[in-house]
């Protein structure tokens, strides 16, 4: 064959051994179940979630401190059942003003 020239392989490529740990890496990083893409999404998934979990624990923590005050004083716990759930004395009339966005 005149057109082709041959390709010389250096030696470190055709032994077995740099073959056998050239297949496990690339079978390690693309193929197998638990490969570094998979592991990477992983890690950012749990990242994610453990951000999550310390807003919930600031927000959990806000509203224990919300209910003692609550709990605390008569006066409070009707000012707040007034605000958030519109309850009203039964002498009171109740207007209720909403602003248009």
């Amino acid at each position: 064959m005149p057109g082709l020239k041959s390709i010389r392989v250096p030696a470190y490529m055709r032994n077995k051994y740099f073959v056998s740990a050239a297949a496990f890496l690339v079978w390690l990083a693309f193929i197998d179940s638990k490969n570094f893409i998979s592991q990477y999404e992983l890690q950012s998934e749990v990242n994610k979630l453990e951000a999550q979990k310390s807003f919930f624990q600031d927000e959990i923590s806000k509203t224990r401190k919300e209910q003692q005050e609550l709990l605390s004083s008569p006066e409070k716990l009707e000012k707040f059942a007034r605000e958030k759930y519109l309850m009203k004395k039964d002498d009171e009339d109740l207007f209720i003003i909403t602003e248009k966005e």
